[in-house]
């Protein structure tokens, strides 16, 4: 029988956690001032430079500032106003890559907004919570700030219990579990207005559930996860193998195992021309861009050696996170096949969609990233390196998006 999941444990390592993400992201807006721009990257000098403001105003607001950069003005933008937000920028229909302030297709036909690229789930959940707020007072950006954090960090807390939850030794390995997740260093986008908190407590909870043998709550779940964040559709893979080889093969069983992609395509009939304008369009990304990946990853490979300073800083921090990650989905491969199967699958669809980027971010949703390491904690001088060298990159990343500068 598997030991119980040491829940206390995982819920004060969470709280703890919790806040000195938050305490350690104020410490450093408070003690440091970097030159703008970030140059890591060409297309980082336009979000950094000193224009930034007119073009991102919801990323202004004083309240949370330090937790709000890059996509989450998008999710702010949709929870505020919806995706049609006049107040952002949109994708032309005549250019590959081209956006203008405040020309939503309602206003100019063929242009789409670029809210478009990101699903509803974490938006609509953020909107929950700052509709109340901004009705008592509270700035309506500030509040959608609040609520998107506090939706990212209770989503920690339930990625943090789940992958304890699948971790299958004893109270000590699933404790290890549970902290290596938090101490990831792409783990700081679950402090702050991101989707990746909300997608893991789903998703990771999905799975824990369907180990329970919860299929109905499983499924509920991994819908929910699929409408967070599209690669949701991925845990068909874990559902299928348990109805296939985990028990009893009933036909309601069977039906929950296919959730994931129902909802998958429920979501491509509601928004997916949409998304897809966008993902190709404006950001370069669409589904198996073989072509295109190849060459992505070809220019990333250069930058490891020959690029600029800060973009090779940068490269080997993703190219820590493709290692870390593919080594330790090979370790667990004899343990689970269907966790590892799902988590390589959603990092060759990533890893094949046009762009070599934020490879360690979204390994976030590899259970094995975490299940692997647990197991080899039980031994001192690797759960002490692992845990510095995680923890070293957990405040260099969290820093950095701190001040708005590109970390993932």
């Amino acid at each position: 029988m598997a030991a119980p999941t040491p829940f206390r444990t995982v819920f004060l390592i969470w709280l703890g956690w919790a806040v000195l993400m938050l305490g350690f992201q104020a410490w450093s807006l408070a003690r440091f001032a970097p030159d703008r721009p970030d140059s890591v990257f060409d297309w980082t000098e336009t979000w950094t430079g000193d224009n930034a403001a007119a073009r991102h105003p919801y990323l202004q607001n004083p309240l949370f500032s330090g937790h709000t950069a890059w996509d989450s003005e998008f999710y702010i933008s949709i929870a505020l106003h919806g995706y049609e937000d006049p107040a952002m920028r949109a994708a032309s229909p005549n250019s590959t890559a081209d956006a203008e302030i405040a020309a939503p297709k309602r206003t100019h036909p063929g242009w789409v907004s670029l809210n478009h690229a990101f699903l509803p789930g974490y938006p609509y959940a953020m909107a929950l919570i700052a509709r109340p707020l901004a009705a008592s007072g509270v700035n309506a950006v500030g509040a959608a700030a609040v609520a998107g954090v506090a939706i990212s960090l209770a989503g920690a807390l339930a990625a943090m219990l789940a992958i304890a939850d699948l971790a299958p030794g004893d109270a000590a390995e699933k404790t290890r579990a549970a902290f290596y997740l938090a101490i990831w260093p792409a783990a700081a986008f679950l402090a702050q207005v991101y989707s990746e908190g909300m997608f893991l407590g789903l998703s990771f909870g999905a799975l824990a559930m369907l180990r329970r043998e919860r299929w109905i709550w499983a499924a509920a779940l991994a819908v929910a996860a699929v409408f967070t964040r599209a690669t949701g559709f991925l845990l068909v893979i874990p559902f299928g193998w348990a109805w296939l080889f985990g028990g009893r093969r009933t036909l309601l069983r069977g039906a929950l195992a296919l959730a994931p992609l129902g909802a998958y395509f429920a979501w491509r009939v509601l928004f997916g021309a949409d998304f897809d304008f966008v993902e190709t369009r404006y950001f370069g990304r669409w589904p198996l861009a073989l072509g295109a990946s190849w060459d992505a990853w070809v220019d990333f490979a250069g930058a490891l050696f020959a690029g600029d300073p800060q973009t090779r800083a940068y490269e080997w921090v993703e190219f820590a996170g493709v290692v870390a990650s593919l080594v330790t989905s090979a370790l667990y491969w004899r343990r689970d096949k269907a966790l590892t199967l799902y988590g390589l699958a959603a990092f060759a669809v990533v890893a094949t969609s046009g762009a070599a980027l934020g490879m360690h971010r979204y390994a976030l949703g590899m259970p094995a990233l975490f299940l692997a390491p647990a197991r080899l904690g039980r031994r001192p001088a690797f759960d002490r390196v692992w845990t510095i060298a995680c923890a070293l990159g957990l405040g260099a990343l969290a820093m950095l998006f701190s001040f708005g500068f590109w970390a993932g």
